[in-house]
């Protein structure tokens, strides 16, 4: 709710036509109830699902028990619909809501919460380009959770290379698409929980152009769709297996048979990634929030057996007898790294939430553009620190954390996936390089230094602790400013060279933006302070956005010495068969 009310440009999200009936009042009891369900319903499936896993059996997916049921109240309670409109079944709340819950439920279980995260991002794609009939035939019971959705891209001899994609989708008289190929690594793709799977397959026509822009999008029901509504005849789609995974086992990734499959176009013919983009943005958005939900679980189980594990007297001699880890100075550093990469991650996201919403519902350009260049390192940076922040967790527990029973191990499995899951994290800084800075020249890039600057100005006139966090702020934008300079000089006589920093780049700037909304946190946290408001809380934002300014923000500089003077070093690296 902090992050919501001080981070997310609530001052704009607020007065947004779309949100006028919902306040910060609902919104917090809202998050509260959504809390209190994952809390006792969600998060006592984690470790169920991690043992039992998704089970497969002649085509068909079983999840465990425990998860159906779970999953029939979360439909029964109407979280699905927390964010999506009122005309469809949706409680119409705000996006940087969405992100919240989201991170809640994933928290809880991410297993479990990957099924409604594809569901949304099915949804947003359909709202955004689906034709009338379409939204009249899917969004309801897609947002009442009684049907999920899914995203298929991946090939086998395709992976990341989508222009390699070979499905094919066979016009029919009737209008429809005989849909057939394989699809593998595809989330969610056969379970029983719900009564139907709406597929959003990429596919192409007998005419479509080679490569990427000949790509069409279809929805391919799992049971077809009757004229009122009804579910009729299983279509064309067989699981031939799931996969066996290091982590989020219960969460079933399938391959996909389409066997001529009846699928129906959406949008435009060679479209097809276009529309797929807008699903696979609200995705990569999510998984970001992901990476922030298994850091605040990793953290909060480390934190609870630092208080309690009793190890080895205090360095400083004050103590004869053996003391709680959380005395020992190396522990209270990883416990605050944890912190400071979960709270610096949350505070980018809300702020991007709030930006995405801006963007859409008042078309405001600026808005937009920002959005774009933050949704890659919300991605990014948080899938990628999610695996270190669960790492510390295990380190934490000492050799107890390689036990599974402990939960340390399974936080550090699950939170694998993440910087794999929607892009690696090299094709997000490859879209961040190229998308977001070269096409326009930086113009955006700049624009975000400025506004760094502005926060800067504001920490040097507050306290002792403001300026220093505005100095190492000051430091890192200088980081940042000069790795962009680089970069945009390189790129017209040496893109290999640009491109060999960019992730160095990604994780440069999502460092200097987490830290950037920390800031802005600890400010907002003063007035409040000043005002007499929670002072132990607030006391805390100050303390986290401090330790971030001194000790993870100098990674800025680190990575900028790596980006001007490491490319060479790695382009002419030698690999001997």
């Amino acid at each position: 709710m902090f992050c919501i009310e001080h981070l997310s440009h609530w001052e704009n999200v607020s007065t947004l036509a779309v949100y006028a009936d919902h306040d910060l009042t609902d919104i917090g009891a809202a998050l509260e109830g959504f809390a209190q369900f994952c809390a006792e319903q969600i998060a006592p499936l984690s470790q169920i699902g991690d043992t039992l896993g998704a089970r497969y059996d002649n085509g068909r997916v079983t999840m465990p028990e425990a998860d159906a049921q779970a999953y029939a109240q979360f439909v029964e309670m109407g979280w699905q619909a927390m964010t999506h409109p009122v005309e469809y079944g949706g409680f119409g709340l705000p996006r940087v809501v969405g992100a919240a819950a989201v991170e809640v439920l994933n928290a809880a279980d991410m297993s479990f919460g990957l099924c409604p995260l594809l569901t949304d991002g099915a949804i947003e794609a359909l709202l955004l380009t689906g034709s009338d009939e379409q939204k009249a035939t899917y969004l309801e019971p897609l947002v009442a959770g009684r049907w999920s959705g899914t995203m298929n891209l991946t090939e086998p001899q395709a992976g990341s290379d989508l222009g390699r994609v070979s499905t094919k989708a066979t016009r029919r008289e009737d209008g429809t698409y005989g849909v057939s190929g394989t699809k593998i690594f595809i989330t969610y793709g056969a379970h029983d929980l719900t009564e139907n799977i709406i597929h959003l397959v990429l596919a192409r026509t007998p005419e479509a152009p080679a490569g990427p822009k000949g790509l069409s999008l279809f929805i391919v029901p799992q049971k077809l769709v009757e004229p009122d509504g009804t579910l009729g005849a299983e279509n064309a789609v067989n699981c031939v297996s799931i996969e066996h995974k290091l982590g989020v086992r219960a969460s079933p990734t399938a391959v996909l048979e389409y066997d001529d499959a009846t699928g129906f176009l959406i949008g435009e013919e060679n479209r097809g990634l276009e529309y797929m983009f807008i699903m696979m943005n609200a995705a990569r958005f999510s998984v970001g929030v992901q990476g922030i939900a298994i850091s605040e679980r990793a953290y909060q189980r480390a934190l609870s057996y630092a208080r309690e594990r009793v190890q080895s007297r205090p360095v400083n001699g004050q103590a004869r007898d053996a003391v709680a880890i959380i005395e020992h100075p190396d522990v209270r550093r990883m416990l605050m790294r944890m912190r400071c990469l979960t709270e610096g991650g949350r505070a980018m996201a809300a702020a991007t939430a709030g930006l995405l919403d801006i963007a859409h519902h008042r078309d405001d350009p600026e808005a937009a553009a920002m959005a774009e260049f933050m949704v890659p390192l919300v991605k990014g940076f948080c899938s990628e620190r999610a695996v270190e922040v669960a790492s510390l967790g295990v380190q934490i527990h000492g050799g107890m954390g390689f036990i599974e029973e402990t939960g340390a191990a399974q936080h550090y499995r699950d939170a694998r996936i993440l910087p794999i899951y929607e892009g690696t994290t090299a094709i997000q800084a490859n879209d961040l390089l190229g998308r977001k800075v070269m096409r326009d020249g930086g113009e955006t890039a700049r624009r975000f230094a400025a506004r760094i600057a502005e926060t800067e100005a504001k920490l040097a006139l507050g306290s002792a602790n403001a300026q220093a966090i505005g100095q190492s702020l000051a430091q890192a934008r200088g980081s940042f400013e000069g790795a962009l300079n680089w970069l945009l000089e390189t790129s017209r006589k040496d893109i290999d060279a640009a491109f060999a920093g960019s992730v160095p780049f990604l994780m440069l700037a999502g460092t200097l933006a987490a830290g950037w909304k920390l800031a802005k946190g600890a400010l907002a946290a003063q007035t409040a302070l000043d005002a007499g408001q929670d002072a132990p809380f607030m006391t805390r934002k100050i303390a986290t956005a401090l330790f971030f300014a001194e000790h993870i923000l100098p990674d800025c500089a680190a990575e900028h010495a790596r980006i001007l003077h490491g490319a060479r070093s790695l382009l002419d690296a030698d690999f001997p068969d």
